[in-house]
């Protein structure tokens, strides 16, 4: 979900940009989203969800103000240096130059008059990429600068250790025996017999270290992925969903749904929050997704529709969930339930395929989070004028990035729990305050270089100091409810 979409310079059309929003969005959080709707009742969801997305637009229109509030800001400084550069050149004139220029050009008037009035580019729009940590560069103070890298890279770790822990669990479930039809939708412990001695938390661990050997070597080099990689893997990604869609409305519809979910249950909000707002991360990502855009007049709009899609997306996968399955044997990854149940699938080789689905999608993109990590571990420690040794810059800084998300992964595969708190925490702080503070700080710093009377087009329909207060309240008050909860949650155990 981190990193580049696609490689500067090659534009597409605004519709292309929403796929590519869409696919930038929608990916492991939905997977893990039926359990917590569960959890958490129905009607509590389906408002907590929906409240979720608009504050998710909200501080996307938010982004995309502050990219072109960046996009100006270059634009004035670049000019300015240009001013100078200008105006030393022309200390180094003769008199007989400077008597002769003054005879065609007088002297008052502006040097960069004739190349403003003869380009009519808006000063607001986006047509340099410039990434969330150079926006905070620009935008703020060093102890903000510090403070979003620190958020970020917690973001990061939670979203590497959330990988890491997908993939041995869906090996675990196909290879341990539970894809028998006479399975019958049993629950395991991992105590429970994998092969032979062998226990289910054994086999979890064996694959465990084995992704880590096959994809931890990737974190010392650098990765990116293709348009083609990126094609394959978001078409087997539309395939498993449209099918989960597609085979819980059949059972649905047949009278077989065993679900019966509450209205209401309080005690599983904290854990829908977080799993909420990790499924509409994409703030992060959206330097790299708008700026290519050849026709930027709609964005707002653009912006509008996919999440709009993506909620109903959301509410379908959960709602025929919820409906299909006892809530008890949800499975954290959603996908294990079409797995080990003849009766909502019966052909071997869909169930293998949706068994290995995560398998396949997750494991391209971990190495491009990593190489991301790692190198905003690189940006928060780099002084002007400094280069790492070549140890720190290639076996330090991967070995920081790959151990403690593996380490977390070995001790727990618990993907609600992940997804929860990577979601509440870092998650909060990337899709919530970071936008909110690059706008209001960016507003700030343009309004006297530009004047009032310049217009941002792209700014936020948000566009009253009321909302950006309003996000950063609701940002602490979720924070201070998920960790009175947790609190509450350890000391009642």
């Amino acid at each position: 979900m981190a990193g580049g979409i696609t490689e500067t310079g090659e534009l597409y059309s605004p519709f292309v940009g929403l796929v590519y929003m869409f696919n930038l969005i929608v990916g492991t959080g939905a997977l893990t989203m039926p359990r917590a709707f569960a959890a958490a009742g129905w009607a509590v969801s389906l408002a907590l969800i929906t409240f979720l997305g608009f504050m998710s637009y909200m501080t996307t229109t938010f982004m995309i103000e502050a990219m072109a509030a960046a996009n100006a800001q270059l634009r004035w400084k670049r000019r300015e240096q240009e001013e100078v550069d200008a105006s030393d050149s022309s200390s180094d004139y003769s008199d007989d130059d400077i008597t002769c220029r003054g005879r065609s050009e007088p002297e008052t008037k502006p040097i960069l008059s004739v190349q403003r009035s003869g380009g009519h580019q808006d000063p607001f729009d986006i047509v340099e990429r410039v990434e969330m940590g150079q926006m905070a560069s620009m935008f703020f103070n060093k102890v903000g600068v510090n403070m979003f890298y620190i958020c970020i890279i917690v973001y990061l770790y939670g979203d590497l250790a959330i990988y890491a822990a997908a993939v041995p669990i869906s090996l675990m479930e196909v290879t341990c025996g539970n894809h028998s039809c006479s399975a019958g939708g049993l629950k395991y412990n991992d105590t429970d017999s994998c092969w032979g001695p062998v226990t289910r938390k054994d086999a979890y661990r064996v694959f465990l270290s084995i992704f880590t050997l096959l994809l931890g070597p990737f974190t010392f080099f650098n990765a990116q992925k293709t348009k083609y990689l990126q094609i394959l893997t978001s078409l087997m990604r539309w395939i498993a969903f449209a099918m989960m869609i597609v085979l819980a409305i059949i059972r649905i519809n047949k009278g077989a749904g065993e679900g019966r979910p509450p209205a209401a249950a309080l005690g599983g909000v904290p854990n829908l929050f977080g799993v909420c707002v990790y499924s509409f991360m994409c703030q992060h990502s959206l330097p790299s997704l708008v700026t290519p855009i050849a026709d930027k007049r709609r964005l707002g709009a653009l912006a509008l529709a996919d999440y709009a899609l993506i909620l109903a997306f959301y509410l379908l996968l959960s709602f025929t969930a919820i409906f299909c399955f006892d809530g008890a044997r949800l499975h954290d990854m959603y996908t294990l339930n079409f797995t080990d149940n003849c009766a909502v699938l019966g052909v071997d080789f869909l169930r293998y395929f949706l068994g290995l689905f995560p398998v396949f999608t997750i494991s391209t993109n971990f190495p491009i989070i990593a190489v991301t990590l790692r190198n905003n571990w690189k940006t928060l420690f780099h002084r002007d004028g400094g280069a790492y040794p070549w140890v720190v810059d290639r076996v330090a800084f991967p070995l920081i990035t790959l151990a403690p998300p593996i380490a977390v992964a070995f001790c727990t595969h618990n993907l609600e729990s992940l997804v929860g708190i990577t979601g509440a925490y870092a998650g909060t702080g990337i899709q919530y305050v970071v936008p909110s503070c690059l706008v209001y700080f960016g507003r700030r710093r343009l309004e006297p270089v530009l004047g009032r009377d310049a217009v941002n087009k792209h700014r936020s329909p948000f566009r009253h100091a009321f909302w950006v207060w309003f996000v950063l309240l609701w940002a602490a008050s979720c924070l201070m409810f998920v960790t009175a909860n947790i609190i509450l949650t350890e000391t009642h155990k």
